[in-house]
C-alpha cells in the first residue's frame, strides 16, 4: 500500500505516510485515537488509504485552506475561519503532502493560527480521515515504430490520461501521467488506454522536428496527430495556423490556452478569486467557455491574438529541448506531462573553450600527466581548487562533447540527445523511469549522508547543520570522513535520500582514503537517490550514478575552486532540505553565485528529497521601506506534486487573492509584525539588497535591529 495511516507514539494523533512521494506529515487530535480501517468510498474524491477515529478535533502542523462540500460533492465554502451547521461534510485540507480529506456528520468550526490549521467539531463524533498519494504513474506502454508518422499515432494517446477534458484539468492532479512509449515493430495499445475524442487535429509534416514540439500540445488537448504540409490545430469550423516560426507560435498556443483554463475553471468546482482573472482585460464569457466543448473552447482561446494576453502571462517554467532523433522517442510521454515548452534542434552548437557560462577551461591530458604527480589541489583564480591532480588530469568530457542550447525564455531549461549543454539539464530516461518507481519504503525519515574526503574541506562538511532544520519532517543525518573505497562502496549500495559528497574527483573516479572508486564501474550499485557530487569535474562520474540507479544530482562542468564551492554546497543544501527539486535550487544558486555556471543537473531536475511546507517553491525578495514597512516579491515555481495550474495565496493580510502557479505576487506596505509572523511559516530562501539570505537569519537581524 503506498499510503500508511498510524498512531503517533507521542501525542494525540496519527502519522500519514506517503511511501511513493517519500514524505510523511503528522495530524493531531484532541484525544488519543486507535484508527481502524475505513472504506475508501467514505468520502467524496478518491483515496488511496481510510481510517476511522474518534475525535472532538483535528489540527494540522501548517496553514492550510479547508474546503466543504456536502455529501453530493457540492461546493459550500472554503477559508480558513469559519463555521458550519448540522449536516454531514466532505472537507478537504489544502496544501498538504498527500491528499487529505476528512467526512463526518457534525457542526464543526475552522480556525488557523501563524503555524497551524484547526477543525473543531461540537461533540466528539467518529471521522473518516483518507489520503491519496500525489503520485501518479502511466497507464501503460505502448509499443511503436519511430518513424514520423507511425510515431504520430503514439503521440496522438498521450491525452488518454486526461481525467477531464473541462478547464479543471489544468489542475496538476487531473491530468494524470501520460503512457509511456516505447519501440517495437508495430504499433501496440494495451487495452487500459482509452483514447480521447477531444476533436482537436494538430497538423505537421511527417519529421521529428515538427512532431516533437507539439507533443505537449498533443497531451494537453487530447488532440491527434496527423502528417500534412503546413503546421495547424484544427477544430470543428476554425484553423489556426503554427507558421510563420512553428516551434515559437506552438510555445505561445500552450501558454495562451493554459492560462485561458485556468481563468475559465473559476466557473466550475473552484470559483475562487483568481488574481489573473481579475488582471487579464479581456472581454470574455468565462461562464459559457467553461460549458464548451474542449475542441469548440480551444477555437475560440486561439481567436484571441496571443499579444493581446502575451503582457498578463507569468513566465513559463521549463523548455526543454529535444534532438528530433529517432532515440528520444521514449523521453516525450515524460517531456509532455511536465507541459514544457518543446524545441527540437536539428543542430547543436560546439561549445568553445574560453566562451563563458561559468564553464573556465576545459581540462584533457597534457605532457606533465604523465610524470606520476598526484597533487591534491592546484591554485585557481579563486585560491585552492578541487583538482584531485594539478597536472591536469580530470574526469571532465571532452571539450567536443559540449554544446550550447540556444537561450531559452523559461526559468529552467533541460536538453535530452547527445552532447553535455552548458546551462542545461541533461535529462537522462534512466532517471525519469525511476520516478515512476513505486516500492515501500524501508523508513520514513528522510536519509542524508554527507562525505568529506579532504581534510582542507571540512568547512563544507558542516553543511550537516543545515540538512533537517524541519520541524515536521524527519531526517537521519550522517557525517564521514575520509572514507575508503569499499566504505564508499556500501554508502552508494545504502539506499540514502541524498548524498552530498565533498572532495575530488578525475578520470579515475572519486578519490577515498585508499585511491579511487570509479563510479562508471559496470559491477558498482547504486541506491542513492540524488547527489551532489562538490568536485572538481564531476560530470561522468555523476551521470555514472544516474545510470546505475539514481535519480537525479547536481555535478561540476570545470574545476571549482573551493570558497565558492563551499558556499554553492551550502546554498544547495538548505534549498534541498526545504524542499526544492534539483533544477529549481541550482537556479537560486545561480542567481547568488556566478560560479553556479559550473555546474548543471543531471538525470530527473524535478527530483526533491522532501516536501515544501506549502507543497510549491517559493523565493522570497525583500524591501525596507519608510516607517518599518516592508515590500515583499515572492516568486513561486511548480515543484514535485504541485505542478504547473496548482493554486494558492500568501498567508498575508494584504494578499487576498488566489494565484496559479507559476507565478509572482507582491505585497507592499507590511507591518514589520505582520512580516515576523510570516517569515516563521516555513524555510524559505529571501534575497535581500540583491544578497541571498534565509528566513531564521533574517528574523534574526529583525530581532538584533
Amino acid at each position: 500500500m503506498s499510503i500508511d495511516i498510524d498512531p503517533l507514539s507521542d501525542a494525540a494523533g496519527i502519522t500519514v505516510t506517503d511511501h511513493i512521494e517519500n514524505t510523511q506529515f503528522e495530524v493531531y487530535t484532541d484525544r488519543s485515537v486507535e484508527p481502524v480501517a475505513n472504506p475508501e468510498d467514505a468520502h467524496y474524491f478518491p483515496v488511496d488509504a481510510s481510517v476511522a477515529v474518534e475525535a472532538g478535533a483535528i489540527e494540522i502542523p501548517r496553514v492550510a485552506v479547508v474546503e466543504t462540500r456536502s455529501d453530493d460533492g457540492t461546493l459550500l465554502t472554503r477559508g480558513d475561519d469559519y463555521a458550519m451547521p448540522p449536516g454531514s461534510y466532505h472537507v478537504g485540507v489544502d496544501p498538504a503532502p498527500t491528499k487529505l480529506y476528512l467526512a463526518f456528520a457534525s457542526p464543526f468550526s475552522v480556525s488557523t493560527t501563524d503555524r497551524t490549521t484547526r477543525i473543531d467539531l461540537d461533540a466528539p463524533a467518529e471521522v473518516a480521515v483518507g489520503a491519496r498519494s500525489l503520485h501518479q504513474v502511466p497507464a501503460g506502454t505502448i509499443e511503436t515504430p519511430t518513424d514520423p508518422e507511425s510515431l504520430m499515432d503514439a503521440v496522438s494517446l498521450l491525452g488518454s490520461a486526461l481525467q477531464t477534458t473541462s478547464p479543471e484539468r489544468s489542475f496538476p492532479t487531473l491530468r494524470g501521467h501520460p503512457p509511456l512509449i516505447e519501440p517495437g515493430e508495430e504499433l501496440r495499445v494495451p487495452d487500459r488506454i482509452d483514447p480521447l475524442d477531444s476533436g482537436i487535429r494538430i497538423v505537421v509534416p511527417p519529421e521529428h522536428r515538427y512532431l516533437y514540439p507539439v507533443v505537449s500540445l498533443a497531451y494537453y488537448f487530447a488532440a491527434d496527430v496527423v502528417p500534412g504540409d503546413a503546421p495547424r490545430i484544427e477544430g470543428d469550423g476554425w484553423t489556426h495556423s503554427l507558421e510563420p516560426d512553428f516551434e515559437r507560435r506552438t510555445a505561445e498556443v500552450l501558454r495562451q490556452a493554459f492560462h485561458f483554463d485556468c481563468l475559465a475553471r473559476t466557473e466550475g468546482f473552484y470559483p475562487v478569486d483568481l488574481h489573473e482573472r481579475e488582471t487579464t482585460d479581456l472581454a470574455l464569457d468565462w461562464g459559457r467557455l467553461y460549458d464548451l466543448p474542449l475542441a469548440e473552447r480551444l477555437g475560440e482561446y486561439l481567436a484571441v491574438p496571443f499579444e493581446r494576453v502575451e503582457p498578463e502571462l507569468p513566465r513559463w517554467t521549463l523548455t526543454t529541448d529535444v534532438r528530433p532523433d529517432p532515440e528520444n522517442v521514449e523521453m516525450l510521454p515524460f517531456v509532455a506531462g511536465e507541459l514544457s515548452i518543446v524545441r527540437s534542434p536539428e543542430t547543436a552548437t560546439p561549445a568553445a573553450a574560453g566562451e563563458g557560462d561559468g564553464v573556465g577551461f576545459f581540462r584533457g591530458p597534457s605532457a606533465s600527466a604523465a610524470d606520476g604527480s598526484s597533487a591534491v589541489a592546484s591554485p585557481g583564480p579563486n585560491g585552492f581548487v578541487r583538482s584531485a591532480d594539478a597536472a591536469g588530469r580530470g574526469a571532465a568530457p571532452t571539450e567536443a562533447d559540449f554544446v550550447r542550447p540556444e537561450p531559452v525564455d523559461t526559468v529552467e531549461h533541460a536538453w535530452v540527445g547527445a552532447g553535455v549543454p552548458l546551462g542545461a539539464n541533461k535529462a537522462v530516461l534512466d532517471a525519469y523511469h525511476r520516478r515512476l518507481e513505486a516500492g515501500s519504503a524501508e523508513q520514513s525519515r528522510i536519509s542524508v549522508l554527507v562525505v568529506c574526503n579532504d581534510e582542507q574541506m571540512r568547512e563544507e562538511g558542516a553543511v550537516a547543520d543545515l540538512y533537517g532544520l524541519r520541524d515536521i519532517v524527519q531526517f537521519d543525518i550522517e557525517v564521514r570522513h575520509d572514507l575508503v573505497r569499499e566504505e564508499m562502496r556500501e554508502a552508494l549500495r545504502s539506499g540514502v535520500d541524498f548524498l552530498h559528497y565533498i572532495g575530488h574527483v578525475d578520470d579515475r573516479g572519486m578519490q577515498c582514503a585508499d585511491g579511487y572508486l570509479d563510479l562508471t564501474a559496470e559491477d558498482l550499485d547504486v541506491g542513492v537517490s540524488a547527489f551532489l557530487l562538490n568536485a572538481c569535474q564531476s560530470y561522468q562520474q555523476g551521470e555514472a550514478l544516474i545510470h546505475r540507479g539514481s535519480r537525479g544530482g547536481i555535478v561540476t562542468l570545470s574545476d571549482v575552486a573551493n570558497s565558492p564551492a563551499t558556499r554553492l554546497g551550502r546554498i544547495i543544501a538548505r534549498l534541498m532540505n526545504s524542499g526544492f527539486n534539483l533544477r529549481t535550487a541550482l537556479h537560486v544558486a545561480k542567481r547568488e553565485l556566478i560560479t553556479g555556471h559550473q555546474y548543471i543537473v543531471v538525470g530527473d531536475g524535478g527530483t526533491t528529497i522532501c516536501q515544501t511546507r506549502s507543497g510549491v517553491a517559493l523565493v522570497l525578495n525583500i524591501t525596507e521601506m519608510e516607517n518599518s514597512v516592508w515590500n515583499l516579491s515572492t516568486k513561486i515555481f511548480p515543484n514535485g506534486a504541485y505542478g504547473v495550474g496548482s493554486m494558492g495565496t500568501l498567508n498575508l493580510g494584504s494578499v487576498e487573492e488566489d494565484y496559479y502557479v507559476p507565478t509572482n505576487i507582491d505585497a507592499t506596505s507590511i507591518p514589520i509584525e505582520e512580516l515576523r509572523q510570516f517569515l516563521q511559516l516555513e524555510a524559505l530562501p529571501i534575497f535581500c539588497d540583491g544578497a541571498l539570505t534565509w528566513n531564521d537569519e533574517f528574523l534574526s537581524s529583525m530581532v538584533q535591529e
